[in-house]
């Protein structure tokens, strides 16, 4: 399978439990990866014929920047099941993670995997006859 990733893009959200997240926020970087059939591109040269990276990094942004979350897994979960939705692709990976976290210690950051299937393949496969 082939694979499109965009790696550490970088967003400011305001997702967490505590008041003090809600209200001042938090950076937040996600990395994500993408199974789809690449082969008609390659041949066509067309983006008419692949997943357009653009409208990904433009949806993760969306969601990442638009809605409040309590839980990075809630935020993780709900990119992965909108690109699935809106894209013809076979599987997604998505990690996040919540930089400077409220953790008494010291810490990077926390990070959430998520993986999720295309539950519809006719979508994929209508996707790709048009």
């Amino acid at each position: 399978m082939d694979v499109i990733r965009l790696n550490n893009m970088v967003f400011y959200g305001y997702h967490g439990v505590s008041a003090a997240e809600k209200e001042t926020g938090r950076r937040f970087e996600v990395d994500c990866e993408l199974e789809a059939d690449l082969a008609p591109s390659g041949q066509s040269d067309s983006l008419t014929d692949t997943v357009d990276y653009v409208a990904v990094y433009n949806k993760i942004r969306e969601i990442v920047e638009g809605k409040a979350f309590s839980l990075v897994e809630s935020l993780a979960t709900t990119i992965a099941d909108e690109i699935l939705h809106d894209f013809p692709v076979f599987s997604i990976k998505i990690r996040v993670r919540k930089m400077t976290p409220p953790i008494p210690g010291t810490i990077d950051n926390i990070e959430i995997e998520v993986v999720r299937r295309q539950p519809d393949a006719e979508k994929i496969l209508s996707d790709n006859k048009e």
